[in-house]
């Protein structure tokens, strides 16, 4: 089962992090250019499949897209290749800019 994070538990957890987790982004590159979190790696969710061994599967990783539906589809994908700490941002990165970050643009 893939863990869910609300934005501002995210954000604690992102202050509190020893080892900080990649927050991958797996929207598209207009959506990505258009704004993403600080600290982001962009991989669209088409070019995941290509670039698994790029990704480390014990690192813990932070799915995120614009509300949280093509993330968890990613995170499903990553979980059934043996990735073992993933985390699907609730709401995506609407959300975050919601909650988090309101000077965010929003689309």
């Amino acid at each position: 089962m893939i863990r869910q994070m609300s934005p501002a538990t995210l954000q604690r957890h992102l202050a509190g992090a020893a080892s900080p987790p990649l927050l991958l982004d797996v929207r598209e590159e207009w959506e990505f250019a258009h704004c993403h979190i600080e600290g982001s790696v962009h991989v669209p969710m088409a070019g995941v499949p290509g670039r698994l061994a790029e990704l480390d599967p014990a690192r813990e990783t932070v799915l995120i897209c614009h509300h949280g539906m093509r993330s968890q589809r990613v995170a499903l994908f990553l979980e059934q290749r043996g990735f073992t700490s993933l985390i699907n941002l609730q709401g995506g990165l609407d959300a975050w800019a919601a909650v988090v970050d309101p000077a965010m643009p929003r689309y």
